[in-house]
């Protein structure tokens, strides 16, 4: 008698390194571009604090903007897995870039993909797709890590919503066209209060404000927005009046786990730097990669590179794969910026002196790779978002 044929299991996740023949060649295609474009321009753009704009453009005309945007909407149609691929090869070279591309792709996109109504889509998706840079306004002066704490006050006046308040440090705000706002329509009912709106920058009263001079991603715009009696139209609810926290929630969600990609791109691109200069300063009468400790700090940081990277990648394939991903989202970002704040920091000193100079790349790495414990929730966060799923009864 013979024995009955195995049954296959097919896992929801494809395997975490294994990309198909499309994301290899995107994810190549990236890489390309990032080291022949915007690598030339990074250094100047790090001191000016502005994304040059012409890049900006060909991320449009690459289709970098709308990844997940369907073709329908003049997106690219991808998946939200290449859209952290795009973010890691980005973020090899320029952290600013990543950014830029994630915020687009990950949160206003995303949002407006899971929560817009089908007017809102044709409205804008296309918009997003090709030449409209978007900002996603939550933070407060007192509203960081406690979110929901907002003083941004919605107030109906029956045709229209009226916007009165401050938002602090928001990425893209300075070219941005348009904005997702939180906003509180009912300050006494906490969090059950807040809404998500669809702000465009012309709207009256609405202004952006003051740049922020920050220590690293400064090619990154991150500015104040100020909203005056700011009228905004029925029709650019987000999702339900109330609502909004869902909106949040669910977006910062997968908004983490494209941070994550982006601090191990800046992780990936130091030691890439520090390998290539191991490898031609000489000590001693030989390389310095000739030294077993320098040989066993670079296996080291590759380790923690490839451990992040997986990390980052089975959220994303998590994610696509419809799998619950909250607690994996949670760790890549945690796990991912302590990585890349321990790699760019052990570059640094690879590369001795001159790494403390910005005659070479890597201090910019390392100044860059303090923001990953920061947005899009602090590391602290993430650890009470861990131990509470961990916990759960």
């Amino acid at each position: 008698m013979s024995a009955a044929a195995p049954v296959p299991v097919a896992s929801p996740v494809p395997a975490l390194t294994t990309l198909s023949e499309d994301e290899r060649m995107f994810r190549d295609s990236v890489a390309d571009f990032a080291r022949e474009r915007i690598r030339p321009h990074v250094a100047r753009m790090d001191e000016e604090g502005v994304f040059e704009p012409a890049l900006l453009k060909q991320c449009f005309e690459l289709g970098l903007m709308g990844i997940e945007i369907p073709v329908e909407y003049e997106g690219s149609g991808g998946t939200f897995f290449m859209a952290t691929l795009a973010v890691e090869e980005l973020g090899k070279v320029d952290a600013s870039a990543a950014v830029i591309v994630d915020v687009q792709n990950t949160l206003v996109n995303n949002a407006l993909l899971r929560w817009g109504t089908p007017e809102q889509k044709r409205q804008y998706l296309p918009k997003l797709a090709t030449n409209m840079l978007a900002s996603y306004a939550l933070s407060e002066a007192g509203s960081g890590s406690d979110a929901f704490a907002l003083s941004c006050r919605a107030v109906d006046k029956g045709d229209f919503w009226e916007l009165t308040g401050r938002k602090l440090w928001i990425t893209n705000a300075a070219e941005a066209g348009l904005f997702i706002v939180f906003a509180t329509v009912n300050p006494e009912a906490g969090y059950k209060g807040i809404t998500a709106f669809l702000v465009e920058r012309d709207m009256p009263g609405f202004s952006v404000g003051k740049k922020e001079n920050k220590l690293g991603i400064r090619a990154s715009s991150t500015c104040e927005l100020i909203l005056e009696n700011c009228r905004v139209p029925k029709s650019n609810v987000l999702g339900e009046v109330g609502k909004g926290y869902k909106v949040a929630i669910e977006t910062l969600n997968e908004g983490r786990i494209g941070i994550g990609a982006q601090m191990v791109g800046v992780a990936a691109g130091a030691l890439e730097h520090g390998i290539r200069y191991a490898k031609e300063r000489v000590q001693f009468g030989k390389r310095i990669a000739d030294f077993q400790a320098i040989q066993h700090q670079i296996a080291e940081l590759a380790t923690h590179i490839e451990a992040a990277r997986l990390m980052v990648y089975n959220a994303a394939r998590l994610r696509d794969a419809g799998q619950p991903f909250v607690k994996e989202a949670a760790m890549t970002k945690w796990f991912a910026s302590q990585v890349a704040e321990s790699v760019t920091s052990q570059v640094v000193e690879i590369f001795g002196g001159y790494g403390f100079t910005k005659e070479y790349p890597v201090e910019k790495y390392f100044r860059d790779s303090k923001i990953g414990k920061i947005y899009e929730g602090t590391s602290f966060m993430q650890l009470n978002t861990i131990a509470k799923l961990l916990l759960a009864d």
